[in-house]
């Protein structure tokens, strides 16, 4: 059967660095690839030849980067989250995320060196924040707003605790 071809995606404007960061991204991520690149042609002069867009593809979803120039650029009010299975994965991709000029935030958030922001997020504390039991729950969100790079023993032992006897 046919891939049907991904309706939505992502769409990340950057001043010149297209490129550089879709193939920073592809190192990042396994099962990543460049898909195509393309070139300003003469409509543009002053960029011709020069990449515009870069298609790519992380782990199976596609994404589309833009050389738009500098009137843009990105913040905090969207990011991509990465559900991670482990620790030593959110370990890898933090590291890996943040090296080169990146920088760490709050509750498992980091800014790349292109100023894109990521959640590095194990799933297991997305299945606690959104446990039923309303303690649990209230214990995995104390614990993880106290947290830069998520740490799922951390987590886990704060669920765990006991609240005192009053």
């Amino acid at each position: 059967m046919p891939k049907i071809k991904q309706k939505i995606q992502t769409f990340l404007w950057f001043d010149h660095q297209a490129e550089e960061a879709a193939k920073y991204y592809v190192s990042v991520f396994p099962d990543s690839r460049i898909l195509a690149v393309s070139h300003y042609n003469s409509a543009m002069p002053e960029r011709k030849g020069s990449v515009m867009v870069c298609k790519f593809e992380l782990c199976g979803q596609e994404f589309l980067a833009l050389n738009g120039g500098p009137e843009f650029t990105f913040n905090e009010s969207i990011s991509l989250l990465v559900e991670c299975e482990t620790q030593r994965e959110v370990d890898e991709l933090w590291d890996k995320l943040i090296s080169g000029g990146g920088s760490e935030s709050q509750c498992g958030w980091l800014k790349d060196k292109f100023g894109l922001s990521w959640q590095i997020t194990p799933s297991r504390l997305l299945e606690l924040v959104q446990d039923p039991d309303d303690a649990i729950a209230s214990r995995a969100m104390q614990a993880m707003l106290s947290m830069k790079k998520i740490i799922l023993a951390d987590i886990e032992g704060a669920v765990e605790e006991r609240p005192a006897l009053q």
